[in-house]
């Protein structure tokens, strides 16, 4: 029987826009018959593992996505000497192993190098990938069929054993993945409001023209967050080739990231960096819940986020009444009264 690993986060916000719709506003969501302010689960896990976090504790077992390996291969083998024509035609023979390529294209050579659809890279297929291109660039000879066995079902890639990897051209190289992470959304209800703007030219004396050099107007909203994870142990230490060390390593820096890490967004125009105020982390075999519901009436209250860790827990205790108990052990952290300790979080996570 699985191992689930369950963090309910409470992580406020000051006006933001950290995830765009297609229009350039803050994402939404009705909830509750209420609308409300969301990040998505993609943008929250772009912005753990690609964070300093991940780069420094998983050092060599973060992977790369991307669709353009291929143009990668085609400029190390021009770099080694290898003829134009042959490095073209020996970069696609690799890089169609990992997905199909994009159609010729005449005004954009370098376009029909890509893959059509992103594709995630293991640090192990990536290093075999630039063995290859040494090889063929000594050898000045095309990749037979076993050069091109480059894809790899045991790697120890954390973030694509983490959030998965779906390869359409070669579905038995998939990897399912041992998190989900539910879309960020306010516990209260939200406004979006325009935020209206002018920039002033430096060299304009104002002594013929007094009007702005640029006007223009951008969204925003701020709100308290639930964010929900959940984690399958069990699967992401066989994800990890059953390497126990790095898999608490992996659950530690991803602890740590969704308290710590915001998604970068519009940073610089609004620097609304925030850490979790508050985190309920739950162990056990049981089937996992979000607690979500516990916001479907959205929090009306002058202490909104005194309101919504209470509802939180009183849900979380309902939940228990009628079900029986749904997690083998609990820790919280909360930074309004100083209970517990972000490593209390991530030790318990590890244990």
């Amino acid at each position: 029987m699985s191992t689930f690993i369950q963090l309910h986060l409470l992580t406020s916000y000051p006006p933001s826009n950290l995830n765009r719709d297609d229009l350039g506003r803050p994402k939404t969501a009705v909830m509750g018959g209420k609308n409300r302010l969301r990040i998505s689960s993609q943008s929250l896990k772009r912005a753990w593992r690609t964070s300093d976090i991940f780069e420094e504790a998983l050092a060599g077992h973060v992977g790369i996505r991307t669709k353009e390996m291929g143009i990668e291969i085609v400029k190390a083998l021009l770099e080694k000497g290898v003829t134009d024509g042959n490095a073209r035609k020996w970069a696609k023979q690799i890089a169609e192993v990992f997905g199909k390529l994009k159609a010729e294209n005449k005004q954009n050579p370098m376009e029909e190098l890509e893959i059509e659809q992103l594709a995630h890279f293991s640090p192990e297929e990536r290093q075999d990938i630039f063995k290859l291109v040494d090889k063929l660039a000594e050898k000045k000879a095309a990749p037979v069929d076993k050069d091109l066995q480059l894809l790899k079902k045991n790697h120890k890639a954390v973030d694509i054993a983490m959030f998965g990897r779906m390869l359409a051209s070669s579905p038995a190289y998939n990897t399912e993945a041992a998190v989900q992470v539910a879309h960020g959304i306010t516990v209260h209800e939200v406004a979006v409001e325009d935020d209206y703007f002018t920039a002033v030219d430096d060299l304009n004396k104002g002594e013929e023209d007094l009007g702005a050099a640029h006007i223009g107007e951008t969204e925003f909203a701020a709100g308290l967050f639930y964010v929900y994870l959940c984690v399958n142990r069990d699967l992401l230490l066989q994800n990890l080739s059953e390497d126990t060390a790095l898999t608490d390593k992996a659950l530690a820096a991803l602890v740590e990231s969704a308290a710590e890490i915001a998604p970068n967004g519009k940073q610089n125009s609004f620097g609304s960096r925030a850490r979790a105020s508050y985190i309920l982390a739950e162990k056990g075999s049981e089937q996992p819940r979000s607690l979500s519901v516990a916001f479907l009436k959205p929090i009306k209250s002058e202490d909104v986020l005194a309101k919504a860790i209470e509802e939180l827990e009183k849900r979380r205790d309902l939940f228990d009444t009628v079900y029986g108990k749904c997690a083998d052990d609990r820790r919280v952290m909360n930074a309004e009264t100083g209970e517990g300790t972000l490593s209390d979080i991530i030790n318990f996570a590890k244990e």
